[in-house]
């Protein structure tokens, strides 16, 4: 039980000194450089499959996909406790979401993102191009992730959960995603 206890603190520790990191880094751009400057991404050796769009963007359909963390509150948080991340995925209802929503995300300051959701999903932007008659349509379902993803869930991210939107995108009849980091 102590073991448990101790595993709590510790995790408590590292989201509260991530939430720090995260708003030290808004505030002062030098700070966040650094930080930048020290990440090592995962190095991926595959080609990216850049596929030009089937259709003109005034006929195609656009579904979003976001790295905010954002999600409906009924919908389980993602998981702040393992360093690694969380691989697992949101789908989001377009119609409800601006509604009521939660952000769960440690490794942003999502203050702003909070006033006004469109920072991290676009979504009042997106209908205007839609309603210029610019964009053919949006899915009713977009799809939230949170952004840090490391180690073994990179694999588990690649191979088994971005597959799986990827099929619910193409039974939506989606033909373009757009992908907005956080």
């Amino acid at each position: 039980m102590l073991a448990i206890a101790k595993g709590c603190r510790v995790s408590l520790l590292r989201r509260s000194i991530n939430r720090l990191l995260a708003k030290l880094g808004a505030r002062y751009p030098t700070f966040a450089q650094r930080l930048i400057d020290a990440y090592q991404p995962q190095i991926i050796v595959d080609a990216i499959p850049w596929t030009r769009p089937a259709k003109p963007l005034c006929e195609a359909r656009l579904a979003l996909v976001t790295t905010a963390g954002i999600h409906h509150p009924d919908q389980p948080p993602f998981d702040m406790r393992d360093q690694l991340g969380d691989p697992s995925f949101r789908a989001l209802d377009s119609e409800t979401l601006f509604d009521d929503f939660l952000i769960t995300h440690d490794y942003y300051d999502h203050s702003d993102a909070r006033k006004d959701p469109n920072i991290v999903l676009p979504l009042d932007r997106l209908r205007e191009l839609v309603n210029e008659g610019l964009l053919g349509g949006l899915a009713k379902t977009h799809y939230g992730f949170m952004g840090h993803i490391d180690g073994p869930h990179i694999i588990t991210l690649v191979e088994k959960t971005a597959r799986e939107v990827a099929q619910r995108l193409k039974e939506d009849q989606v033909d373009l995603v757009l992908l907005t980091p956080a």
